[in-house]
Order: C-alpha cells, then sequence, then structure tokens
C-alpha cells in the first residue's frame, strides 16, 4: 500500500489510482497489475519512472473517488476506463460481468456512469451487456453461450443461474436450465481442469440426475469455437426431451441446416 501512496503522491494533486490498479483494490481484478496505473488531470506534466503507468483524463477530479485510501477512481469509472482500454470484445465482456455478478455495481449505475461520458467506446456493446449481466450471464462464456449458441440459432430461453441444493447439502447455482425439458447446461471457462475440480463437476452433473435432469457440459473451445456444433447438440438433446421448437443456421455453412431443414 505504500508503493502505491508514493506513486499517487509523486504525480502531485488531482492524481488517482486508476485501471488495473484500481480494479485489483475495489475487488475487480483477479491479477495483480503489471505497474501502478495512475491518472492525472489533462495538462499536468509529469516524469515516468518506472513501475508507474501514467493516464491523463479531462474528467479526473470528476471520477475521483477521494474518501478511499490511497485515492482511486470510482468503480463505475474504473469499469469504463477498463473497457475504453480494452483490446478486444471478451475483454469488455469480462470486466462488465466480473463487476455484476459480484454485486460490485448494478445497472442504475453503470448506466449513470455511462451517461456521464460524451464519447464512449464500445457504447452499444456494452448497453447490451448490462442488460445481459443483469438477466443472468456471469462470465464472457456465458453470454458468447447466449449470444452464439441460443440466440444465434433458435434455441429456446433457458432460465439463468438456477439455485439448487446437492445431496451433500452444498448450495450451487446451474448456468443454464431448460425447465421444461428437464435439461440443465453448465459452462466451464477453465482453461486446465485439476482433478478435484472434475470430481466436482461430475457431483454436480450426479445431483443433476438425481433432480432428474439431463445434463450438458461445455468448455470455453464448445462456445467460442464450434458454437454451431454446439448448438446442434443442445436442440437433439432438448428434442428427445420434447421440445418442438426449430433449430434455425446461422450461416450457409451451419450445420443445423442439414438436421433442420427449412
Amino acid at each position: 500500500m505504500a508503493r502505491l501512496w508514493a506513486a499517487v503522491l509523486y504525480a502531485g494533486k488531482g492524481a488517482v489510482l486508476s485501471h488495473e490498479t484500481a480494479a485489483e483494490l475495489q475487488g475487480l481484478a483477479d491479477r495483480p497489475a503489471a505497474g501502478i496505473h495512475v491518472t492525472i488531470p489533462t495538462g499536468r506534466r509529469v516524469r515516468a519512472v518506472p513501475g508507474v503507468c501514467l493516464r491523463r483524463s479531462a474528467r479526473v477530479f470528476q471520477a475521483a473517488s477521494v474518501h478511499d485510501d490511497p485515492p482511486r477512481t470510482i468503480l463505475e469509472d474504473t469499469i469504463l476506463d477498463l473497457t475504453t482500454a480494452a483490446a478486444t470484445f471478451d475483454d469488455v465482456c469480462g470486466w462488465v460481468t466480473r463487476a455484476i455478478s459480484r454485486e460490485l455495481t448494478t445497472e442504475p449505475r453503470l448506466r449513470a456512469a455511462m451517461a456521464d461520458r460524451m464519447r464512449l467506446r464500445w457504447r452499444v456493446e456494452l448497453d447490451r451487456l448490462i442488460t445481459a449481466a443483469v438477466t443472468g450471464d456471469h462470465s464472457v462464456l456465458e453470454y458468447r453461450y447466449t449470444r452464439d449458441v441460443e440466440r444465434a440459432h433458435g434455441l429456446p430461453e433457458p432460465d439463468r443461474q438456477v439455485p439448487f441444493r446437492s445431496p451433500d447439502g452444498r448450495r450451487g447455482r446451474r448456468d443454464r436450465v431448460y425447465t421444461a425439458y428437464a435439461v440443465a447446461v453448465e459452462l466451464d471457462g477453465q482453461i486446465a481442469h485439476r482433478a478435484e475440480d472434475s470430481w466436482l463437476d461430475k457431483r454436480r452433473d450426479n445431483a443433476a440426475a438425481e433432480a432428474g435432469l439431463e445434463s450438458l457440459r461445455y468448455s470455453w473451445q464448445d462456445v467460442r469455437h464450434q458454437a454451431c456444433t454446439t448448438a446442434l447438440q443442445v436442440a437433439k438433446v432438448l428434442r428427445n426431451h420434447g421440445w418442438e421448437g426449430q433449430a434455425h443456421p446461422c450461416s450457409i455453412y451451419c450445420p443445423i441446416r442439414h438436421e433442420f431443414p427449412g
């Protein structure tokens, strides 16, 4: 903490911690930032020093949460600063879904912060993301499943974040449950799976079976790179459980075109 205060004091009056550093202090970032990120007022000249990433903003005083120790940007401004600087849409999605799923902010507060900015990168996408996050998309993977698997292929809308209790008394939430058809979908965004995680997954699937649900489990690869194949499988399982709807292809190359003609 002493290093953070030193960076703020070095940057001078009006300086606040921002971006990844503010996110770390606010519980939004899971990993320590590479360097200390500090935002200073536009026009201020400060000599760069190793380990400190300086940014300038005309609205630094408006965005500052001066009652925090050390001073940092308000959480909603931290989120918007990070999404503005994001290299990819998945990064944008990650910041927004993480903030809302962890109950660090609310839809009204985040939308109010957006309205305060005349210029805002990803504005249209942020509007959609916020709506998706507050209705149950709690990760980038879940957002992509909703957008690229379900809605792109005309699958029915499931219930999201459905609470359950396992036989051993543990509480949890199922990512997606097609309640009318007794089908559950679990989405696993981990790149590498530890042995204990695999056993937890098996227990969740066994608990689903005990509750009368057929459980499907998909990874980042299944959703990000094989969305059409995943949608086809979900559609077939739903059909086996009584769904009478019609999945539709998302493009001329989509395999659903051959399985659900017309």
